[in-house]
């Protein structure tokens, strides 16, 4: 029995210590967001966030994760408020047919927490790994600079208020 921080909440899994993580994900905690896309960590749809940093969960066994890693899925990122991301994304019309977006915003998003401005070469560069068969890549991109100057607006006008108010 394998116990899991998933979006913040502990779950009791009893798999096979081999069993993917993308499959624990979706049938044994039921958040079916991820999706299984080719199975050898390829396109990226099954990609989540590990400790903070994105992996393809089709290719880690559930014995890889061990006790006190966070796990965080396309349904645990806007569990208060929609995420700039993805708000970039709906804003934009980035999805087509959508199966490869929860990956895609999943990459996204943990590109703009370690890189607050990304050039296009970053952006092409993080996103590299995530395949989408509808090809919207210049959407992504837009939506991920128009995610990035949300973040950065919102951290200038909290610092703006903190200065204001000290």
């Amino acid at each position: 029995m394998a116990q899991l921080n998933i979006n913040g909440r502990t779950h009791k899994v009893d798999a096979e210590p081999d069993t993917p993580l993308l499959w624990v994900i979706r049938e044994h905690v039921g958040l079916t967001g991820t999706k299984y896309g080719c199975g050898v960590a390829q396109c990226g749809a099954c990609s989540v966030h590990l400790n903070g940093n994105v992996v393809r969960s089709c290719s880690i066994p559930l014995s890889a994760v061990k006790a006190g890693d966070k796990i965080v899925t396309i349904e645990g990122l806007s569990a208060k408020s929609t995420h700039p991301v993805q708000k970039a994304w709906v804003e934009l019309d980035v999805p087509q047919c959508g199966y490869c977006q929860s990956g895609q915003v999943m990459s996204a998003v943990a590109l703009l927490t370690s890189n607050k401005k990304p050039s296009d070469a970053d952006i092409d560069a993080a996103m590299s790994g995530n395949v989408c068969r509808c090809a919207t890549y210049q959407r992504i991109r837009a939506a991920i600079h128009e995610a990035a100057e949300s973040l950065n607006s919102r951290v200038s006008s909290r610092t703006t208020s903190n200065n204001q108010e000290g």
